[in-house]
């Protein structure tokens, strides 16, 4: 592999140092890289002028790649990490839960309050978390994990809140962390001391190799003795605390022995006497995912498979999300056999975050299934957690980022347009309104509407929009209905504006465009209607039309014609001849008023044109139309001599 400093394009010497890696191209001179510069971006040579912090892969193609993928070796250390197979044992090979179909909601327990605060730059002040905690009770969480009361006077605070005033009803339960360690215990328990609630100690503690030899200094058995010795602490003082149950957490359940695992949990929910009228919670966190999902449910479904007392445990997972997959480890965790969720609303979290239980929802939402929750005015949620967190949600995050639900591409738009046509249309003929019959607009998965979302935002024009979008957006806004042809038009005098500015366009700059390429009277308006009257005697119609046709006023007489082809003669008798092709008439909305608006397509010199007339009365702006094709007309051929 050589290195080569290249010239600037014009190939005077470079004006800053730009080096390049050159592959199998021999080099042909001394100090530049010869040929132009797309020659010098042709294969085996990566040039690194613009980015000269990155160093673009180029070590060998694989000696089995197929032709068609050139993807050469990169720089990346990867030979560092071990795959999850080389970390833990994954036991399971007969598993089932590909088979299996998400039907029901798991319980949800929110852990915004606890480990979303922690991993918040500023975390929430008493103010914020009352908020919160108001929102997901509000929302239909029914478990909520509410604090670390061991770790700061905050937590500790807000839990004696919820004891001291009335905030929690009766049907909520109260969930506080704490690690198995006495002390800490004994400062948890005191904070739930006077809570009507039903509460849930969540004890904790790290079980990995890694986490047993580097952090906490203990070998297996000696920790497993001391989780043991932590879960008799929370038995002694909860004692007289009839509404008390208890979780364990063996964080980094994901990278710990299945065998070791299972051994604790067993022993725990032993020693807690677990059973079906009092059953103990064994979360199994993902605490820093490290493997596709399907690895995390086959540990789950093996859990599930061979604990014990499992109809004595209720099997809850906790996934995080530093592979971006913490959703699809959540479910299919669920179809392993997990019966219950931790994790925050929107995902915040350490590192990548927890897992997002509000995505979760709706995807259960989407697939027919009541997520237990409510969403149906997910613009309130959203406010009311960037507020809590002071974190902003990404534009597109599902379900509730500004641009979830809006297409800028002209292919989506026109198939969006058409299914809100389709589905207007069959709740007309099943005579049912449009919120309770089958969803199945193309490219929305959810109605908007269900989550508390317009349909405002759901198509915006840019430079990459089409007629569909820009049709949409005139009927939505001002209830204009296009004939297709028109729309491949205006299409065309809006990509010229959105190329010429690179903006997106509301509803109201398009309509400004529309007309000034429809309702305008160009660059020559040397014809108007003066008057124009009907009058029928013994069965016979006359129309007696008056023009001004450059600076003189004409009068002429039509028998047994309507007023456009009395019009459209009389232009004719002067020279400015007007070929009707067809007639579109819809109505602009404004308020309770409606304004008539004729569409009028006719043959031009250029080709097919356009062009429109608006008034209170259908006839008036049908005329006005044809007198705007004449003078349009007139326009174009003076512009082509």
């Amino acid at each position: 592999m050589l290195w080569c400093r290249c010239a600037d394009a014009d190939g005077a010497p470079p004006s800053s140092p730009r080096w390049g890696l050159v592959g199998p191209a021999p080099l042909r001179g001394a100090d530049t890289c010869a040929g132009s510069p797309s020659d010098r971006f042709r294969e085996g040579t990566a040039i690194m002028s613009a980015f000269p912090t990155i160093a673009t892969p180029a070590g060998p193609v694989p000696y089995d790649a197929p032709a068609w993928n050139r993807q050469r070796h990169s720089q990346m250390p990867s030979h560092r990490y071990r795959d999850v197979y080389a970390r833990v044992e994954i036991p399971l090979t007969e598993r089932e839960w590909p088979n299996c179909r998400l039907t029901r909601a798991p319980l949800w327990v929110p852990v915004d309050l606890r480990d979303g605060n922690q991993a918040l730059p500023e975390p929430m002040d008493p103010a914020r978390k009352q908020r919160f905690f108001e929102l997901m009770v509000a929302m239909g969480y029914k478990e909520i994990e509410v604090g670390y009361p061991s770790a700061s006077q905050t937590d500790f605070d807000f839990v004696r809140l919820i004891a001291e005033a009335d905030i929690a009803p009766d049907d909520v339960t109260i969930v506080v962390f704490t690690p198995a360690r006495r002390d800490l215990i004994e400062r948890t328990v005191e904070s739930v001391r006077g809570i009507a609630n039903p509460v849930v100690i969540h004890m904790y503690t790290a079980t990995a190799p890694v986490w047993r030899d580097v952090v906490l200094g203990h070998p297996a058995s000696e920790l497993k003795e001391l989780i043991l010795a932590g879960g008799r602490d929370v038995l002694k003082l909860t004692e007289g605390m009839p509404n008390a149950r208890f979780e364990f957490s063996p964080e980094v359940f994901n990278l710990t022995e299945p065998d070791y695992v299972l051994d604790i949990c067993d022993a725990i929910t032993t020693l807690w006497d677990a059973a079906p009228e009092r059953p103990v919670i064994l979360n199994l966190p993902a605490t820093v995912e490290i493997a596709t999902p399907n690895v995390y449910a086959d540990q789950i479904e093996y859990m599930h498979k061979n604990l014990t007392r499992r109809e004595s445990v209720i099997l809850s997972v906790h996934p995080h999300n530093d592979r971006g997959t913490g959703i699809a480890c959540a479910e299919l965790a669920v179809l392993a056999g997990a019966q219950r969720v931790e994790g925050c609303v929107f995902g915040n979290g350490e590192r990548t975050g927890n897992v997002d239980i509000a995505t979760l929802a709706l995807n259960l939402h989407a697939q027919g299934v009541d997520p237990m929750i409510d969403f149906s005015d997910i613009g309130e949620i959203r406010r009311t957690v960037e507020h809590c967190n002071q974190l902003e949600l990404h534009p597109r995050h599902p379900y509730a980022g500004d641009l979830v639900h809006t297409a800028f591409s002209g292919t989506h738009q026109d198939a969006i347009k058409k299914g809100f046509a389709e589905h207007h249309a069959r709740a007309t003929v099943q005579r049912r309104p449009e919120r309770e019959i089958e969803w199945r607009v193309p490219y929305l998965p959810i109605d908007p509407a269900d989550i508390g979302r317009s349909y405002d935002a759901v198509i915006r024009v840019n430079s990459q929009s089409g007629k569909g979008g820009i049709s949409y957006l005139l009927e939505t806004r001002y209830g204009i209905e296009l004939p297709r042809r028109l729309q491949i038009d205006l299409a065309r005098h809006v990509q010229y504006h959105t190329d010429a500015t690179g903006t997106e366009l509301s509803a109201a700059q398009l309509w400004a465009i529309f007309q000034e390429a429809y309702l305008s009277d160009g660059t020559i308006a040397d014809v108007a209607l003066m008057s124009y009257e009907t009058t029928e005697a013994g069965g016979r119609v006359t129309t007696t039309v008056t023009l001004r046709v450059d600076g003189e006023v004409h009068t002429s007489t039509h028998s047994e014609t309507g007023p456009v082809e009395a019009l459209t003669s009389a232009l004719a008798a002067h020279g400015r001849p007007v070929d009707v092709l067809s007639l579109h008439q819809t109505s602009i909305r404004a308020g309770s008023d409606s304004d008539a608006l004729t569409l009028l397509e006719h043959r031009a010199p250029d080709g097919i044109s356009w062009t429109g007339g608006v008034d209170r009365s259908v006839l008036t702006a049908t005329l006005n139309a044809v007198i705007r094709a004449a003078n349009s007309t007139a326009s174009a051929l003076a512009g082509r001599r």
